[in-house]
């Protein structure tokens, strides 16, 4: 992958380090100054890259940006990246390097729930600092985590009442990846679609390899639920809307996700199979906010294809990253942790105003319905202005529990 033409890599304690030339820092007047580590842990092989390759860019273009316009703090950063592979020995392993080899102040990594977990822990153990930049099923309560994607209140609890009570969805099929994710999402679908007086017709869990998908659609077929709401992960799991496509078909019966076009996958299908599948986001390239950074974004990695979600993701969790280390004027985890610790980390990004809410670590942001369309892209059918982690706020509050630092699950 061309990360940039304006880095450059070398091998470093099993990962690369990505930082800007020389001119470039000479030029910022920072060329001189003790860099500020930022370990960066994805998938760039593996099966769950998909989610991964245009968030490395996102974060690597705005490390660059910020050290030309002459660092953070007056220091450059210096971006070590770790291939995790989809695989989470590989989680573990690397952010005990990141933190014990090679001193990262901070960590940005993890796509999955289960990779975050393993991480976590370790990031905790060496005292240091994860922003998890993906959406998830909530409930962490660490300050030592910080979360800048999604959660079941600001993302299911809009998508849901739509689909039930606009979209006359009241019965509903759940589709679901296995593993801490989707087990803990799909009880959120459950909670939700029943407090609209919808129904929950069944709850069906495939591991991350699955790519056949015709037993669950002929009990589909069997049940004729309204709507089919999807919790599906990864790159095999892409197999069940061509299958459900060419069975079912949308016009037959109604299809939502939490989780389609986060890995562009409306790229990998037919205009046809992708065309109406109606999505909960924070980010889509056509908002007016994103032009700016879309355009920036295509410069830089030469990719001139949908950035997506989980691309803008990268940008938004470095740029929360440095506003905090400014108001701290420190790196140093613990200093960050009591910047956040304030509530008055915001930053304007491409998908809108994002606040960190001091009382969680998450954070607080627009978020978007809409409906894939046969251009490969998607139609805003809504906006819902600033919506909060309510669903974290009801059993987090680090200000008062600072030393807590496990994850909270829902109880239907």
């Amino acid at each position: 992958m061309n990360l940039s033409r304006r880095t450059f890599f070398k091998a470093a304690s099993g990962a690369f380090v990505l930082a800007s030339s020389p001119l470039v820092l000479k030029r910022a007047g920072i060329a001189g100054e003790a860099p500020i580590k930022v370990g960066n842990i994805l998938d760039k092989t593996g099966g769950l890259n998909i989610y991964s390759l245009k968030q490395m860019q996102a974060l690597a273009m705005t490390v660059e940006d910020i050290n030309k316009a002459g660092g953070l703090i007056g220091r450059p950063i210096e971006l070590h990246f770790y291939d995790s592979q989809s695989d989470n020995q590989f989680n573990s392993k690397y952010a005990t390097d990141a933190m014990v080899k090679d001193k990262v102040s901070v960590i940005h990594g993890g796509i999955t729930s289960s990779s975050r977990e393993v991480m976590r822990p370790i990031v905790g153990k060496f005292k240091g600092l994860l922003f998890y930049n993906s959406l998830y099923e909530g409930g962490v309560c660490d300050r030592r985590h910080v979360s800048t994607g999604m959660v079941p209140a600001q993302q299911l609890a809009p998508l849901i009442e739509y689909m039930v009570k606009e979209k006359g969805g009241k019965k509903g099929y759940i589709l679901a990846a296995d593993y801490n994710y989707g087990h803990i999402t799909s009880k959120w679908m459950q909670k939700f679609i029943r407090e609209n007086g919808g129904e929950d017709l069944a709850v069906e869990f495939f591991p991350l390899d699955v790519t056949n998908f015709a037993p669950a659609i002929s009990r589909i077929q069997a049940a004729k639920p309204d709507v089919v709401w999807s919790a599906l992960v990864g790159g095999a799991h892409i197999a069940f809307y061509r299958q459900f496509e060419a069975t079912v078909g949308k016009k037959n019966m109604m299809l939502a996700s939490t989780t389609y076009g986060v890995g562009l996958e409306q790229l990998q299908l037919s205009p046809e199979e992708g065309d109406g599948i109606v999505v909960a986001t924070s980010f889509i390239d056509s908002l007016p906010t994103a032009k700016e950074f879309v355009e920036k974004f295509k410069a830089y990695s030469g990719d001139q294809s949908y950035v997506g979600e989980y691309g803008e993701y990268g940008a938004r969790g470095l740029s929360i990253w440095a506003e905090a280390v400014r108001q701290a004027n420190s790196a140093e985890p613990d200093a960050v942790i009591e910047a956040l610790a304030k509530g008055g980390i915001k930053v304007n990004g491409a998908g809108g105003l994002y606040t960190v809410d001091g009382q969680t670590n998450h954070t607080t942001m627009d978020i978007h319905l809409v409906v894939g369309n046969k251009n490969q892209s998607f139609d805003l059918i809504k906006s819902f202005s600033q919506r909060p982690p309510a669903d974290t706020q009801l059993v987090c509050d680090l200000n008062k529990n600072p030393n807590d630092a496990q994850q909270y699950e829902i109880k239907l």
